[in-house]
């Protein structure tokens, strides 16, 4: 393996999602305003529409997301 790279395993366990673990995303507030990048954050969580609900497995991915664009979102753990 090349000096300075990762080994394929220690960064998959990061992306598992924890079992079980499921958050509701609801899009708040109008993307109109916000920056390009925050833009295509919001579509990447699957977000198109105000009042619009996804359901996503509970990762560090969709928590950085989140945490990207919390102003304009409302988080919370789906019941199982």
């Amino acid at each position: 393996m090349p000096r300075g790279a990762r080994a394929p395993s220690t960064a998959a366990w990061r992306r598992r999602p924890v079992p079980g673990k499921k958050l509701k995303v609801t899009l708040t507030r109008s993307i109109i305003g916000l920056s390009p990048k925050q833009e295509a954050t919001v579509k990447a969580l699957g977000l198109r529409r105000m009042h619009q609900t996804v359901s996503h497995d509970d990762t560090a991915t969709i928590r950085g997301m989140i945490a990207a664009v919390p102003h304009v979102l409302q988080v919370s753990h789906e019941a199982e």
